[in-house]
């Protein structure tokens, strides 16, 4: 089982900055993929970016590329969602989940998933 909690929503003007943490606890994460995922009101949860917590390869949308960065900490068990020259249209609840393997964009496919943390970006 692994257990994710996430951190460091809030509200910020368009152009704005906010970084994102998701903390992970369980079972040895080594050969995990970690993604981040959001949900605007009334539309599908959709892929954000992921990364390997062993090899540090990473993916992102393309709705994000150039603009938010993933990382990840293995010692703190702990990964980052660096967002920058956020929009409106980033406004959302953002999800951190994990699953055993390679890095895989579709939602179906994680199987932890955190309680999410609401990211507001005023125009």
């Amino acid at each position: 089982q692994v257990h994710l909690v996430e951190s460091g929503g809030g509200l910020v003007q368009a152009g704005g900055s906010l970084r994102l943490s998701c903390a992970a606890s369980g079972r040895t994460l080594r050969n995990h993929a970690m993604g981040w995922f959001r949900q605007a009101p009334g539309k599908e949860r959709e892929f954000v970016a992921t990364i390997t917590w062993s090899g540090g390869r990473t993916a992102y949308a393309d709705s994000v590329k150039g603009r938010f960065t993933i990382s990840q900490d293995y010692a703190k068990s702990t990964v980052y969602l660096q967002m920058n020259s956020l929009k409106p249209e980033d406004t959302a609840v953002y999800y951190c989940a994990a699953r055993y393997g390679a890095i895989l964009v579709t939602t179906s496919n994680y199987d932890y998933w955190g309680q999410g943390t609401q990211v507001t970006v005023s125009s």
